[in-house]
């Protein structure tokens, strides 16, 4: 009896030895398992791998020439390298990628990438390794072990960003240190290869709480303008910076990271035109730019669009596709039968791990230039669809915040300013109203709308000169409801009209009080300047809105 169990057990013990070997030394190696077993071992991530990279160029002038590879697995970064500025010529960037089920016994995989003169010497080729060159200064590893498909080393993904200063947030992507060589006419465009390993990593959205003080300090950054590219200065006080010339994205994107430091703030809120559209040919470079640089700092940031966001080779619907699941990124393009892309609301959660909502953010979409110019000059307006999705959604979350411990507060943030502004009410005006307000023609009234649903505080960006606050009074002729400039942040537009200084408006919820509190900073001047909070106000005290503090 002990020796048939004995040899039952052995016979087992070999059984189990061969599965292992079987799914540890020839599935890596050959895929001897079907795919439906194979793609549920726990080191395998399903997808694209790459197994091939080329650069093709061709000629407006050559008619025989293409842009394209006419073979299966061949994707095309649609990117031209020169950024149009090759005339005649147009390069493109050319993936070749499989599923690792297609993979076949030829197949070799790109495990690395390099962009130089000369092959990476690295001391790191193993058996079945080699670099191989391609045009304008690429250089891949390829290996011919498919198991490694399986394994953070191979590259899955391939993509192209633009300019000196080009940054990617995304995890586990690296751009390469090294531009590829291209010959433009004018200013270079600087292309970048940023390359990711292993699989696509999903990153959770931050959830925005109050602080355990009790406390919540909202940066909006506003109108960055961002270029491909250092982009230009316009407007700049002063003209040269740092011993140099004015270089408007570095600077820009310093001065908010200035702020960041100094004021350590919990939510940053773009209200409109990040991308400044007729200096950004790649409005993706542009977005990754200000997103690495909150990615770096872990802050939580929320964004809706403006006129020149989509005036370059992205509509809003593809830009707000990349902003949507970047790291730190709460931005959304919200429901599909809303006119607009970029209307939602961000919840601020309780201190000390609740959940119930002690801040409710809403997002608008304002448009861009209107759609009747005859009639209703300038710009565009807040639609019925958006009116009755922000009233619908006010109302339905009503019942739900008043499980919120004190007293819960609702603001918004839009691009364009609303007709209002132009201060109907005649009441006193704190801050800067340098130029004329650019509101819609049309007025769709969504003023009345923000103070039925007791908005306390609406916040805007566009005229870049202006930064100041003022109260709308509501049908007892009592204020109601705050209307706030955020003021020029980028030197990428305009900010004239007398030495206008860039600036940002802040936020300070204190929810022991229900008391919001804003101030600007600025971006030159003393230090004493630096450091000071222009035009510092109370405008909300015990959940109601407030003048004269």
């Amino acid at each position: 009896m002990t020796r048939r169990i004995v040899r039952t057990g052995l016979q087992l013990t070999c059984l189990v030895s061969v599965v292992l070997f079987l799914v540890v030394f020839l599935d890596n190696r050959y895929r001897v398992l079907p795919t439906a077993i194979h793609n549920h071992l726990p080191a395998h991530h399903p997808g694209f791998v790459v197994t091939d990279i080329r650069v093709l160029s061709c000629s407006s002038l050559n008619p025989f020439s293409k842009c394209a590879i006419n073979e299966d697995n061949w994707h095309k970064i649609d990117k031209d390298l020169y950024l149009g500025r090759g005339f005649p010529s147009k390069a493109y960037v050319h993936v070749r990628r499989k599923r690792e089920e297609e993979l076949l016994s030829h197949d070799e995989l790109v495990i690395d990438v390099f962009v130089g003169p000369t092959s990476p010497v690295d001391g790191k080729l193993g058996k079945n390794e080699k670099w191989e060159s391609r045009s304008m200064g690429i250089w891949i590893k390829r290996s011919s072990k498919r198991h490694l498909s399986d394994s953070t080393k191979a590259v899955t993904g391939v993509d192209v960003l633009f300019g000196p200063d080009a940054a990617d947030p995304r995890s586990n992507w690296v751009m390469q240190r090294t531009t590829l060589k291209v010959d433009a006419h004018g200013e270079p465009p600087e292309p970048r290869l940023t390359v990711r390993n292993g699989p696509a990593l999903k990153v959770d959205p931050p959830v925005p709480r109050i602080r355990k003080d009790g406390k919540f300090k909202i940066l909006q950054a506003s109108d960055l303008h961002l270029a491909t590219g250092y982009g230009r200065c316009r407007d700049a006080v002063p003209d040269g910076y740092n011993g140099g010339p004015c270089l408007a994205d570095p600077r820009t994107l310093e001065f908010v990271e200035r702020i960041l430091l100094d004021e350590k703030p919990d939510l940053i809120i773009l209200s409109g035109d990040q991308v400044n559209g007729d200096t950004s040919p790649d409005a993706q470079s542009a977005i990754y730019k200000y997103s690495a640089l909150f990615t770096k700092h872990q802050i939580p940031y929320a964004g809706i669009f403006g006129n020149h966001d989509d005036e370059s080779n992205l509509n809003r619907a593809q830009s707000m596709a990349i902003m949507d699941g970047l790291p730190y990124s709460l931005s959304h393009a919200g429901p599909s039968d809303v006119e607009g892309v970029g209307n939602y609301y961000i919840e601020v959660l309780s201190r000390n791990g609740g959940s119930t909502s002690a801040l409710t953010i809403y997002m608008l979409d304002t448009h861009s230039y209107s759609p009747q110019e005859k009639k209703y000059h300038g710009y565009d307006w807040l639609k019925p669809s958006q009116i009755d999705w922000f009233k619908s959604t006010a109302q339905s979350l009503k019942h739900k915040h008043k499980a919120y411990s004190h007293i819960h507060m609702d603001l918004a943030f839009i691009h364009i300013p609303l007709p209002e502004y132009r201060n109907p009410d005649n009441n006193i005006v704190i801050g800067n109203w340098s130029e004329g307000v650019t509101a819609p023609s049309y007025n769709s009234h969504f003023t009345d709308a923000l103070v039925e649903e007791n908005i306390l505080m609406v916040s805007c960006g566009h005229d870049h000169v202006n930064d100041y606050c003022v109260p709308k009074n509501n049908k007892h002729g009592e204020a109601a409801l705050w209307m706030c400039y955020g003021g020029g942040a980028g030197f990428g537009g305009y900010g004239g009209y007398g030495g206008y200084i860039r600036r940002m408006r802040l936020f300070e919820f204190d929810m022991n009080e229900a008391r919001i509190r804003t101030w600007k900073r600025l971006e030159w001047g003393s230090q004493e300047d630096l450091e000071r909070r222009v035009d510092e106000q109370i405008i909300v005290d015990a959940g109601k809105v407030v003048t004269g503090m």
